[in-house]
């Protein structure tokens, strides 16, 4: 068994166990976008498990959130042309949305050929699956071009921080897989919508409510306005919805509230939509339906659309055809960091990680036998993008 191929996908097929217990010790690493020490120590365990498979790996300090990683192997290159020496990219976030604490609520289980966990799914089996193509490839080569393992940290927020990491590596990208959790149906990724993430800061004035409510100035009140008027911005024949999924505010029951908070998600399909419904967001914010209440809106995360670039056929269409398993194209209302690589000219694939479901919630699931075979496909492809003409 010379080929390369034949002996990375043999090789796989015998690291499943190996796998899971890699992904049991980091679902069990607490990692919320918020929390860097968590972040960075499952970073630490990617670090440490491609050092051992001597595969070169870079730290990218950031300040706020998860640094990030940038693993190389240079597999050497083809004779096929202009592309044999763009990196080929396999891309992966280490956050999570959960708080703190949850894996010692939520530990890692496996359950009727289900795995389960805080991230699991989004997308630590992914990663998991990266790490073990990685070192595949640097065990046994073959690859026609350098291999880039992009770990990020900070995606469930929008890569505030990972961003300019993510554009930067896709400009010289040949390719980028997106690790997410591939599809229930087991399908992967090849649209998603945009998203931003943004938050109204509202101000009013405290009075007490029974001795001297007429010279308080509620932003409750305010603040309740405002979600009937962000939610009638919805429009699902457009594939817009606005929601408002986090609201706090007030001093106490007995107080006209002085101040409230609502964090608001916009989602869209096309790309000129954003610059009108993020106009009216702002005119919601500015316009005071309480007299005397005034508010601010501030942007903490954005994601740009998963659109179609000139490459994005020819590279589904290869892994279609080297995966042994049935697969398919969707669409989904999900937003990923696919989205910044795609803008940038790279032919983008998402969703590529093992299949999982229900992520974001404590039912969030990953099908066990998903995950050898979803990382025998991604390396398949990955050796025969010069046969694709990629």
């Amino acid at each position: 068994m010379s080929n390369p191929e034949d002996q990375i996908v043999a090789w796989l097929g015998s690291q499943r166990d190996a796998m899971l217990a890699e992904l049991e010790a980091m679902v069990n690493t607490d990692g919320g976008s918020y929390d860097k020490a968590g972040v960075d120590a499952v970073g630490a365990q990617v670090g440490a498990f491609l050092a051992q498979h001597g595969v070169t790996v870079e730290t990218l300090p950031q300040q706020k959130h998860g640094d990030c990683l940038r693993a190389v192997v240079d597999a050497g290159g083809s004779a096929s042309g202009g592309n044999e020496r763009r990196n080929i990219v396999l891309m992966g976030h280490r956050d999570t949305v959960f708080p703190k604490g949850e894996p010692e609520r939520r530990p890692f289980k496996i359950e009727d050929g289900r795995a389960y966990g805080p991230g699991v799914c989004d997308m630590k089996a992914g990663l998991v699956m990266n790490m073990f193509v990685l070192a595949a490839i640097q065990k046994f080569g073959g690859a026609p071009g350098p291999v880039v393992g992009l770990f990020t940290g900070d995606e469930e927020i929008g890569s505030p921080e990972g961003r300019p990491v993510i554009e930067a590596e896709a400009r010289a990208a040949r390719v980028v897989f997106n690790s997410e959790p591939g599809r229930p149906t087991g399908a992967v990724v090849t649209g998603r919508k945009g998203g931003v993430f943004s938050v109204i800061d509202i101000t009013g004035k405290a009075a007490h409510s029974g001795g001297n409510f007429e010279a308080g100035i509620s932003a409750i009140e305010e603040l309740a306005r405002k979600v009937q008027a962000l939610h009638a911005l919805t429009d699902l024949k457009r594939g817009i919805t606005v929601n408002v999924g986090l609201v706090s505010g007030g001093q106490s029951v007995n107080t006209v509230a002085p101040w409230a908070q609502a964090q608001i998600d916009l989602r869209y399909v096309d790309p000129v939509d954003r610059d009108e419904l993020m106009g009216a967001i702002h005119a919601i914010a500015e316009k005071s339906f309480v007299p005397g209440t005034s508010a601010s809106l501030t942007i903490r995360g954005e994601f740009v659309p998963l659109k179609k670039n000139p490459g994005t056929d020819a590279v589904f269409a290869l892994y279609k055809d080297v995966a042994e398993f049935e697969t398919a194209g969707e669409f989904t209302g999900g937003c990923a960091d696919s989205g910044f690589t795609a803008l940038m000219g790279a032919p983008t694939l998402c969703a590529v990680g093992p299949v999982g479901g229900k992520a974001h919630s404590p039912e969030e699931y990953m099908e066990v036998d998903s995950f050898v075979p979803r990382a025998q496909a991604v390396a398949r492809a990955i050796l025969r993008l010069d046969a694709a003409g990629i």
